[in-house]
């Protein structure tokens, strides 16, 4: 944006800034003569239609079908929030909402996940999304199997401080609770403590270099153990989302099949995965803007979003999903201090 910010001038940043202000207000075109009362720079209408027009050959702004007043392209919002964009303080009543929810000592991940989409939705008026932390990042405390009828096995897991996550797998055979305690044994005494998404390999490889001397059942067992961390590791990552309903409040009747696309993407998932995972690694604040993220569902909304963190490595992604004509400068400091507060709550699990 370098090269914009030397070809625009003090008085068509002012006209620029007032235009996409009151563009996010109304979603109407704004006209040349309102940006002339308003901006009070003491200039005409015609003086403003010139400095529009160059703002048009810059590509920030654009004549919707007959209008005779001009809307913001999406360039020309990337331009307002990189370079004109004040973003305002917190409130402090949405601060305290955050915190008390998030400061929840009894929640566990699964939970403050569901509750930071809530506040994201409540708080915007928009759509919250949070990924689940990475499996890479949940570390095993125990694990119990249970046999259950027809070849099934029914495993406990016990991760992070004090979660629960229960499965069912499928084996070639009926296992008597005496074996699949020996096997739960042997892998909560050499694996608890360690990240579920590594338990898996680490179990193939010391089943490789121990084989000589492992007996066959024990060599049996802890295949069935290390099938249950195979499923682990290629589940799909899941998210969170809340408030899509709020999306309906900025469409017309004729929006309608754009608002679909993207509620038909919130069900697959993938795209809002692939979406969420390019901002994992990205510090601080991230924004796609309409076709910026690539993706059909997105061409006509904004994304705003923050990684947060579990022991200092990046765990998921939360943000906002609206309009491009959102009013960045509130949501921006939302999504911020949610990242960063449900940061510290995760911090408190491990």
């Amino acid at each position: 944006m370098t090269g914009l910010e030397e070809q625009l001038n003090e008085r068509a940043n002012v006209l620029l800034k007032l235009l996409v202000e009151r563009y996010i207000e109304s979603g109407a075109p704004v006209s040349s003569r309102q940006l002339a009362v308003e901006s009070r720079l003491d200039i005409s209408s015609a003086t403003v239609r010139n400095v529009m027009a160059d703002l048009e050959s810059l590509g920030l702004v654009t004549s919707p079908h007959t209008s005779a007043g001009k809307v913001p392209t999406v360039q020309g919002i990337r331009f307002f929030v990189d370079s004109l964009i004040r973003v305002q303080p917190l409130e402090p009543e949405s601060l305290d909402l955050l915190q008390g929810e998030l400061g929840n000592p009894e929640r566990t991940s699964r939970e403050l996940v569901a509750t930071a989409s809530n506040l994201l939705s409540g708080i915007t008026r928009m759509a919250g999304v949070v990924t689940l932390p990475r499996r890479e990042i949940v570390t095993l405390r125990q694990v119990e199997f249970l046999p259950l009828a027809g070849n099934r096995i029914l495993v406990i897991l016990v991760v992070n401080e004090k979660e629960v996550e229960n499965r069912i797998i499928r084996t070639e055979r009926q296992y008597e609770q005496a074996e699949l305690q020996q096997a739960a044994n042997f892998v909560n005494e050499h694996f608890g403590g360690e990240s579920v998404h590594r338990i898996r390999d680490r179990l193939l490889a010391d089943m490789a270099d121990d084989k000589a001397r492992m007996n066959a059942l024990m060599q049996e067992m802890l295949e069935v153990a290390a099938n249950v961390f195979r499923e682990d590791a290629e589940r799909e990552p899941e998210y969170v989302v809340a408030g899509e309903g709020n999306l309906l409040n900025f469409v017309s009747g004729e929006d309608m099949d754009m608002v679909r696309g993207l509620f038909e993407a919130f069900g697959r998932k993938r795209d809002v995965l692939h979406l969420l995972d390019r901002c994992l690694e990205a510090e601080g604040i991230h924004l796609f803007i309409g076709d910026e993220s690539g993706y059909r569902p997105f061409m006509d909304y904004s994304v705003v979003t923050a990684p947060y963190e579990v022991d200092g490595r990046p765990a998921g992604v939360l943000g906002v999903i609206g309009p491009t004509r959102m009013a960045y400068q509130r949501v921006i400091p939302v999504v911020d201090a949610t990242a960063r507060l449900l940061s510290a709550a995760m911090r408190h699990l491990h």
